[in-house]
């Protein structure tokens, strides 16, 4: 920008103060005023200008995964699945695709500590040849709810209590309590690697959604994909990340800008599962239930590709906070599955970005496609572009848009059935993976059932006794010594929380400015 500026005026020197239409001010910390004493005048262009801007620099946070960070990078080919798909910026070893990162908190708001338990974003944008393509997912495989119809009224579980707008484990617990299926997320969130990772470096991003690759031939699979950190994964426990809240609420933040600036540039690697139709028909599991994973015994991992983060935003605002995502924005070669909480998200996503950040929110440089757009869309606010030109914006004979032909084969897309609002009756299976993570995951670790038992005991002790016990009986029939464990711990954590409670602990001094007697 300096450059374009110095080219501009044909000199040296630091750009010139102006208005926001060009105009030189002499002296941009003062007022026109009628005397010193006197009121401001409102021919003041300037004063006018900076306060309607000022007063307008924010935008709405995000619902979900208000508070984030990000950066730039490439992603390259390493592996062939062309087998799988025709997504182009797969069709070679050793492709190189430009693409941003995104890291969040769930439910935490803008000003939320990063270290704060809570599950992580992970989301991607590639500017490929033929478009945009975004992958957004999460640090864990699964997720608390398998019916769309659930998820604003958890994330309003899982935010502040309406009367007091604070926390409120209650709540939290409440509907966690009332909704089974949400055990095998539960348990992943509470230990150290789930729920506080050490920072965006050293975590693991999952797509939990089951998406279609569809490839030349029209056939299609079943995919999820895993990003997984080559510098390894690595959490907080309770304690660490309790003590990083007091010292630096912006850790990760910090933690991922000063790498890349210091040319410590993190990389993960890009695994598929896939599942053939007749596969996923035949799967011991829902293919399309997010509370589930597909056991990599039984599908295996395939690697894909690797990217690295090597650039740092040069402005937060412009390049991440208006960052918008969505799990729509596809290419030839992925599709939508028949998983119902995707395809709500597809609807989901955009209506959020067009509600925060406009209805041309495609048209923000950060957002935009790095291949010519046409369609029939045209005018709105804010719109940016040179509108398509002269181009008609109907289907016209005259200047006729082309088409192209990928249509996947139907085979297994033909769905017959009654309407039904059945999707959550809570079964034996709901129970079989939580129980595994237990036993196989956290029983092979020294100390991690520990550390899992006081994490779910240090929070659950401040919900009231009702939701307590309705809890327990959920951890139980994971396992019934895990359920016991929990019970003891949060009750004893609860008996202590209750003798400290509104306890006085000092009598307060008077007034800073108020003279002592």
């Amino acid at each position: 920008m300096l450059e374009e500026v110095k080219n501009l005026v044909g000199g040296e020197g630091p750009p010139v103060y102006t208005t926001s239409t060009g105009c030189p001010i002499y002296n941009p910390l003062a007022s026109a005023r009628i005397g010193k004493g006197g009121p401001v005048l409102l021919q003041d262009f300037h004063l006018i200008d900076v306060y309607q801007k000022f007063d307008r620099e924010r935008i709405p946070e995000r619902v979900v995964h208000a508070k984030g960070s990000g950066a730039f990078g490439l992603f390259e080919v390493t592996k062939d699945i062309t087998k799988y798909t025709k997504l182009k910026m797969f069709n070679k070893i050793g492709k190189k695709t430009p693409m941003l990162a995104r890291f969040s908190q769930v439910s935490g708001e803008q000003g939320s500590p990063d270290t704060f338990r809570d599950p992580r974003g992970f989301a991607l944008k590639f500017y490929a040849e033929d478009g945009i393509f975004d992958m957004v997912g999460n640090n864990t495989p699964v997720f608390f709810l398998r019916d769309p119809a659930k998820f604003p009224v958890f994330i309003h579980s899982q935010k502040r209590n309406p009367q007091t707008s604070l926390r409120d484990n209650t709540a939290y617990w409440d509907y966690l309590s009332q909704n089974e299926e949400s055990i095998h997320q539960v348990m992943i969130l509470f230990s150290d690697l789930g729920g506080t990772p050490y920072g965006y470096r050293f975590m693991d991003g999952f797509s939990s959604h089951t998406y279609k690759f569809v490839n030349d031939k029209g056939e299609f699979h079943y995919c999820k994909w895993h990003f997984l950190s080559d510098q390894g994964t690595k959490g907080m426990t309770h304690e660490e990340a309790t003590d990083m809240i007091g010292l630096n609420q912006e850790f990760a933040r910090q933690d991922l800008f000063e790498a890349i600036d210091r040319g410590d540039y993190p990389s993960w690697t890009l695994y598929v599962q896939v599942l053939t139709p007749e596969e996923a028909e035949k799967f011991r599991y829902n293919s399309f239930d997010l509370t589930k994973v597909w056991p990599h015994k039984d599908v295996p991992m395939q690697e894909v590709g690797r990217f690295t983060l090597n650039q740092n935003p040069q402005n937060f605002f412009a390049e991440i906070e208006q960052a918008a995502f969505s799990p729509s924005h596809m290419l030839p070669g992925v599709e939508v599955s028949p998983d119902p909480v995707l395809q709500v998200r597809t609807f989901s996503y955009p209506d959020t970005h067009r509600h925060r950040l406009g209805a041309n929110f495609e048209q923000i440089p950060v957002n935009s496609a790095r291949c010519p757009v046409f369609n029939y869309s045209r005018d709105g606010p804010m719109n940016v572009t040179d509108n398509q030109g002269s181009m008609p914006n109907y289907p016209s004979s005259l200047q006729p848009l082309a088409k192209e032909y990928h249509e996947p084969n139907e085979k297994h897309e033909k769905w017959v059935g009654e309407v039904t609002y059945h999707m959550d009756e809570i079964t034996d299976v709901d129970f079989e993976q939580p129980r595994a993570f237990w036993e196989k995951v956290l029983g092979k670790q020294p100390g991690q059932q520990d550390n899992f038992v006081k994490n779910v005991a240090l929070h659950l002790s401040k919900a009231i006794p009702v939701v307590r016990q309705r809890q327990y009986k959920v951890f139980e029939k994971v396992d019934p010594e895990l359920g016991a464990r929990i019970k003891e711990s949060t009750e004893k954590a609860a008996e202590k929380l209750a003798a400290t409670e509104n306890k006085v602990i000092n009598e307060g001094n008077k007034h800073m400015f108020e003279p002592a007697n």
